[in-house]
């Protein structure tokens, strides 16, 4: 028996023919998610009555891989927005939304509602207006 005769394993391995393991992308997890967010983005604009409720968009729902919780991220429109209201009246509406998802869906458990503030769009507006300066201060200094 040869002792220096490796493994076709080991040789794929350690040439870098053999990929790593990477994980499996969860296209379960990814699909729930996608149908909970188009699902919450209609029962929040036609389903809660709350008048103190802005206009509210569901930006994105990251869902765990157990499909316990589902974080749901959200932006609201409007002039100074109260961020903090409205997440406090969504999380307190979060088990009608949770029931109203359950009759939409065909999921036996579905996950905990936890609702975030998305700032990428208000940070994309603030970089912008910061851009739009910088732009209009340069021509300035070369007009002149």
């Amino acid at each position: 028996m040869n002792v220096f005769r490796l493994s076709a394993r080991y040789k794929l391995k350690h040439t870098g023919l053999l990929k790593p393991h990477m994980p499996k992308d969860f296209n379960r997890t990814r699909r729930v998610a996608e149908q909970m967010q188009r699902d919450l983005a209609i029962l929040i604009q036609q389903e809660i009555k709350d008048p103190r409720l802005g206009m509210v968009t569901v930006s994105g729902v990251d869902v765990s891989r157990d499909l316990s919780l589902a974080k749901v991220y959200v932006t609201v429109m409007g002039e100074n927005p109260d961020i903090e209201l409205t997440l406090d009246i969504l999380q307190k509406a979060s088990g009608f939304l949770r029931h109203e998802l359950g009759r939409r869906s065909t999921l036996r458990s579905l996950p905990q509602l936890k609702f975030f503030y998305d700032e990428s769009i208000s940070r994309g507006a603030e970089l912008s207006e910061l851009i739009n300066e910088a732009i209009a201060s340069d021509e300035a200094k070369h007009k002149d």
